[in-house]
Order: C-alpha cells, then structure tokens, then sequence
C-alpha cells in the first residue's frame, strides 16, 4: 500500500487523509453523513475511520439523539469546545 499524505508524522492511507479533512471544520459527524460527504465505498471508510482512531486524531462521541449512531469528530475541534466552554463559566 502506497502512503500520500502524513499529518503530525503519522503515515495515512489517501482515504483517511480524506475524511479527516473532512472533519476537521469541527462538525461531528456520524457514519452515514461522512459516507454521503466523502465519495469513497463504506469499507474504505470504516478503515479510515478505524486508521484515524489508531493513530488519537479522531475520537467516537455518544449521539444523545440516536443512541444507536456513533458521532466522530476531530480531537482538536472537542480541545477547542473545552476551552470554550471553560472561558464561558
């Protein structure tokens, strides 16, 4: 497998360079939404998705309002919701 794109010295396949782009406006997002926004076959998303988890650059949110859907979301757009909500109280 050929390697493109690294971010942060982790080596990504070209799919997960995709959806973290994705992502990375901060938005969670569930499984299906990144299926619709990222035009690549579903098992290559689930291994990006696995890929990213893997290497800390996304995390897996509950999704309060479908407990059976799964929300992903960038690490640094939840660190920026924590700061935020830290300067709040």
């Amino acid at each position: 497998m050929s390697v493109v794109n690294s971010v942060n010295n982790i080596r990504l396949p070209p799919s997960s360079r995709r959806v973290l782009l994705l992502l990375e406006d901060g938005k969670a997002r569930t499984f299906k939404e990144v299926t619709e926004e990222v035009d690549i076959a579903p098992r290559t998303i689930r291994y990006a998705i696995k890929r990213l988890k893997e290497s800390g650059l996304i995390i897996e949110k509950f999704n309060f309002k479908d407990a059976r859907q799964v929300l992903y979301q960038t690490k640094k757009s939840i660190q920026s919701e924590e700061t935020q909500t830290a300067m709040v109280a």
